[in-house]
């Protein structure tokens, strides 16, 4: 069966965006190999599991019971208490890989991580199938392709964390958490944006506040691109994590540019 990687930073990654597509590879027999910066297992975004800090906010904006249920899980499995370094981080070992995200402070060693984007390069090179959801997409932006000076997006639709979902969050809370809710002084949508080859290859995908679950992947949102999948929030993790799972277990032909319905994405 595949395997797939998943590097983390040791703090403030996502825990929905990490656990949930852990547990959907899982439950259709792929092996999740986790990578972290020192080989010692990571810890999520803290806040992003209690809500401490969040206030009335809390209930929206930290992860929902499907999140917290998958993360508890994760943390118990012997792969994610026993991840290899990103030094040890091979595109040749695996199947897939698979890019998390995040926002809090702890997530920029994993976002700038030179190991992290020449291994994300050599997978496109590779033509693995490559997840990238939220921030994840700003790793996958900033990794030039092995053959050129150009990101490995540039020529591809994306999504990603979108500007309005981002400012949405940080006007809500910056009066009591300053940037917390921006990674960077420029938003995600802009940074990934500045990457492509064309402004509409960013794809928004419809607006919305309700989080994707098992049995409503309806309201999950992804664009995919031949071998690249993206998402934009948690509140897309499950679609994410299932359609990625069927690229793994199903790959495309090499000349497939075909969206899943509903992507948002033309032929």
């Amino acid at each position: 069966m595949p395997r797939v990687l998943i590097p983390i930073p040791a703090a403030d990654f996502d825990p929905t965006e990490a656990a949930v597509p852990w547990k959907i590879l899982r439950s259709r027999g792929i092996t999740a190999v986790f990578a972290t910066p020192d080989g010692k297992p990571g810890q999520a975004d803290v806040r992003m599991l209690t809500g401490q800090g969040l206030g009335l906010l809390a209930p929206m904006l930290k992860a929902d019971a499907n999140g917290r249920q998958a993360y508890a899980e994760m943390m118990a499995s012997p792969e994610f208490l026993q991840p290899i370094t990103y030094a040890e981080a091979r595109a040749s070992d695996v199947q897939g890989l698979l890019l998390p995200g995040g926002h809090a402070p702890g997530m920029k060693p994993y976002l700038e991580s030179v190991q992290l984007q020449s291994l994300v390069a050599a997978a496109f090179a590779a033509r693995l199938p490559v997840g990238a959801i939220c921030h994840g997409v700003v790793l996958a932006a900033r990794s030039r392709a092995v053959s050129g000076d150009q990101s490995v997006l540039y020529g591809r639709q994306t999504t990603a964390l979108t500007k309005p979902m981002e400012l949405t969050a940080w006007s809500l809370t910056c009066a009591w958490l300053g940037s917390y809710y921006r990674t960077y002084p420029l938003t995600v949508e802009d940074e990934v944006t500045s990457m492509l080859a064309a402004r509409e290859d960013f794809i928004r995908g419809p607006v919305s506040t309700r989080r994707d679950a098992a049995d409503r992947l309806d309201l999950g949102f992804t664009v995919r691109d031949d071998h690249y999948l993206s998402a934009r929030w948690p509140g897309d993790a499950h679609r994410f994590a299932t359609e990625f799972a069927g690229m793994l277990l199903s790959p495309p032909p090499n000349a497939a540019r075909v969206p899943p319905p509903g992507s948002g994405r033309s032929p």
